[in-house]
């Protein structure tokens, strides 16, 4: 029998820093807890994250009262889910645990602690800061990208700030919290092992008694039956299951799920899972599921907020809606996050959104002595034996650029003879995976070769990230690699205008309103704009030219290296969402809001695709069925006139490309490429080299349910036609974004909104706008 603990709870510091207790939400944190007292202002606005740091160099204490009566259960246990990150458990005053690591469970034996009647529950966290610098201190400095102490607790990285995230380092019951009566025996580990065709479920059972145990599992109407002898707590239970439906990924199929349900006693386990296989082509890096490689096009993720408890099913679900409403098909959970929450993995169960899992380190060396190794092993435990009924998770990969550090970024002289985590990513991570989940592959880290010797910038093997582009080059030098996999490349843009604004008090706004945490960033904002786009003069400039060109940057990148497909076979975008308001490379900003790029990607992620490279068009067709039809190409001049045509039949087989090289005219300035209803409209040089006549257009605003219906056709060409009514409203949204029209070409935007906006501010500057609009 379960029962939370989540009421009644108080949280004070530990000295008098706070002089009284105030009112503590459990799962929650401390933030958030005296952001709800009204003892602190929103972290996420204006400058007020560097004002709180002293809450993570303060001891707080958490505590509730419950009644408690024995109900002749042998054992109860306190299980916590998540505690963030050092503390002591106490219950009346005695000390029932003490724990040292954010990323896993504990189950502490209270029943002795307890008394009937009234009962106090206490948790006492030790400043992260603290417990953070004394480690460091033990065990000497490790070289990192921050000046923070992240490598040295287990603890979410990204806490203490990141080039897209603000430092604000948490304490506080993060995950549920309760008490569990038992008696003779518990399911203390469940693990089936899918295969195609039936699943092995591991079991092991935890006892108050010896006597002989039944355990049962039971799926798609096959059940399995073993008898533990006493004192014996492990068995294996295969259960074939040839007539089960395979799970695919999005876009290959169906994702039907089997309840298994495992019993031993009166205790019950029950989770959904799906048959699949999954292998990786390491030399090709290629991840291949149900025997059909699959080519992965999606995104990276972060934690969607700084304050993990505040992340609902909903939010979650809505994430997962732009994820797959913009073609992904991957998520990769990034290794500074955290093992996200039931609810992620089966949301991508249910959706087919493969996900790979990185384990959380990332971009710094790590120690890899006491007490770390003991709770690197014990994190990875249960966390891989927690994650291995969902069918989604296809990968764990043992970290985020770390092996990347200790090759190029000049940590082997600071690092003299300490460890960097070496023992980790190649010892201790793979043994637990190929112990626990041997279904799943296992990759070192990212980006990574393929051996420890092999440079893991080469591009020839293996999975790369590719920053040359953002921290130095043009976008338009993703041309020059010709990757496998490229598992994380980005460009920055501001959050939408609405998000903006909230998050700011300056009036009016300007670029430094936006928080902006990467090194340069916002000089290489204007730096990126290049030749691309004519030069902002006023803050509406800025924000629509640097987002526009955030998009621009990533379908170029997405584009070429889908049109290397079946060689390259991944473009994992950095990254989906923001945890706050900032400028950063998100699709997704930190309220939630699309930013231009999600729009462009939802082009470039499309299942058939039209794209120029270089000289020629590259059809991209990641079907199962053959895309044909006639190809119909034109140059044409600024008036949309076809100046040279040609139209040819092609066959563009299943998952495939085909590359066709168009017609050419000395005038030409733009270039049309149109398949079965797929057309992509292509500029021959950079926008503000074009001659585009100014603007010429009619735009009609009609009532239609759930909002309104905007109109535009083009007298004139216009060029990344785009809408922004969250300037008008800020809940309102839009249903597509850069569109670029020929004369006499129209579109209809929807707008979804509550509000009865202005017709004439609907469609003039800075909400409606397009590259050549009139100055």
């Amino acid at each position: 029998m379960y029962r939370p603990l989540h009421d009644g709870w108080t949280l004070r510091t530990a000295d008098s820093t706070i002089p009284a207790p105030v009112a503590a939400t459990v799962p929650g944190s401390v933030h958030t807890d005296l952001l709800a007292a009204g003892l602190i202002e929103d972290p996420y606005r204006d400058d007020n994250e560097t004002r709180l740091g002293w809450i993570g160099r303060t001891d707080w204490v958490y505590a509730t009262s419950f009644e408690w009566h024995d109900d002749g259960h042998e054992r109860v246990d306190l299980v916590c889910e998540g505690l963030d990150t050092v503390a002591t458990v106490r219950v009346n005053g005695r000390e029932a645990g003490r724990t040292a690591n954010m990323h896993r469970r504990y189950r502490f034996e209270v029943r002795d602690l307890l008394r009937e009647g009234a009962n106090t529950l206490e948790v006492s966290f030790l400043a992260p800061y603290a417990y953070a610098e004394e480690q460091r201190e033990r065990h000497g400095e490790r070289p990192g990208p921050y000046d923070e102490p992240y490598p040295f607790i287990r603890k979410m990285a990204c806490n203490f700030g990141w080039d897209w995230g603000p430092t604000l380092v948490t304490s506080g019951i993060w995950r549920p919290i309760g008490l569990h009566a038992w008696s003779g025996a518990r399911l203390a580990e469940v693990r089936p092992l899918v295969r195609g065709d039936g699943v092995d479920v591991h079991v092991r059972v935890e006892r108050t008694a010896d006597a002989p145990i039944t355990i049962t599992a039971d799926v798609a109407g096959v059940r399995a039956e073993a008898k533990l002898a006493a004192g014996e707590s492990e068995a294996v239970l295969r259960l074939d299951v040839p007539h089960a439906e395979r799970w695919w990924p999005r876009g290959h199929g169906a994702q039907p799920l089997y309840p298994l349900t495992v019993r031993a006693g009166s205790d019950q386990w029950r989770r959904e899972i799906g048959f699949r296989t999954v292998e990786l082509d390491e030399d090709a890096f290629r991840l291949i599921v149900n025997g059909r490689p699959v080519f992965l096009r999606g995104y990276n993720w972060i934690p969607d907020d700084c304050f993990p408890a505040r992340i609902t099913p909903e939010r979650l679900a809505e994430r997962f809606g732009q994820a797959t409403g913009s073609g992904a098909n991957v998520l990769r959970v990034w290794g500074g996050g955290v093992y996200e929450s039931e609810d992620f993995y089966s949301l991508a169960d249910r959706t087919g959104l493969l996900i790979w899992q990185d384990f959380p380190f990332a971009c710094s060396a790590y120690p890899e002595e006491a007490p770390f190794r003991a709770e690197v092993e014990a994190e990875a435990r249960d966390n891989v034996a927690r994650l291995a009924a969902h069918p989604s998770l296809v990968l764990w990969c043992g970290n985020n650029e770390v092996i990347e550090g200790h090759q190029h970024w000049g940590w082997r002289g600071p690092l003299a003879d300490r460890s960097w985590g070496a023992g980790f990513y190649f010892d201790l991570l793979p043994g637990i995976v190929a112990e626990l989940d041997p279904t799943r592959p296992y990759w070192p880290g990212s980006p990574y070769s393929g051996a420890p010797d092999r440079d893991v910038r080469d591009p020839s093997t293996g999975t790369v990230h590719i920053w040359t582009v953002w921290n130095s080059a043009d976008y338009t030098h993703y041309a020059d690699y010709t990757p496998r996999f490229v598992a994380e490349f980005g460009f920055q843009g501001p959050p939408t205008y609405a998000t903006l604004r909230a998050a700011s008090s300056d009036e009016p706004l300007t670029p430094d309103s936006s928080h902006q945490k990467a090194e340069d960033g916002q000089a290489k904002l204007l730096r990126g704009l290049g030749e691309h786009l004519p030069a902002p003069g006023s803050f509406a400039d800025w924000h629509y030219y640097t987002q526009l060109n955030q998009a621009r940057a990533m379908a170029f990148g997405v584009e070429r290296f889908r049109a290397l497909m079946p060689y390259c076979m991944g473009t994992v975008v950095w990254q989906l969402n923001d945890c706050w308001p900032v400028t950063s490379w998100a699709a997704v900003d930190g309220a939630g809001r699309r930013k231009p790029l999600w729009y462009a990607l939802r082009r470039s992620f499309a299942d058939r695709l039209i794209t120029r490279q270089g000289a020629e068009i590259v059809l991209v067709n990641d079907t199962d069925e053959e895309w044909t039809g006639t190809l119909e190409l034109a140059a044409r001049d600024l008036s949309g006139r076809a100046l040279e045509t040609r139209d040819e039949p092609v066959t563009v087989a299943a998952r495939a490309t085909l590359r066709r090289t168009p017609p050419e005219h000395r005038d030409g300035r733009l270039l049309t490429a149109a398949l079965g209803g797929e057309r992509a409209v292509f500029a021959l040089a950079e926008d503000p080299a074009m001659g585009y006549p100014p603007a010429e257009y009619t735009a009609v605003v009609a009532k239609e349910t759930g909002g309104l219906a905007v109109t535009v056709t083009a007298t004139t060409v216009l060029r990344e036609l785009a809408i922004f009514p969250d300037r008008l409203d800020p809940a309102a949204t839009v249903d597509d974004q850069l569109v670029t029209l020929l004369p006499g070409e129209s579109v209809t935007f929807h707008v979804a909104t509550g509000r009865d906006l202005d017709a004439a501010a609907l469609t003039a500057y800075p909400v409606l706008r397009c590259v050549n609009e009139r100055t």
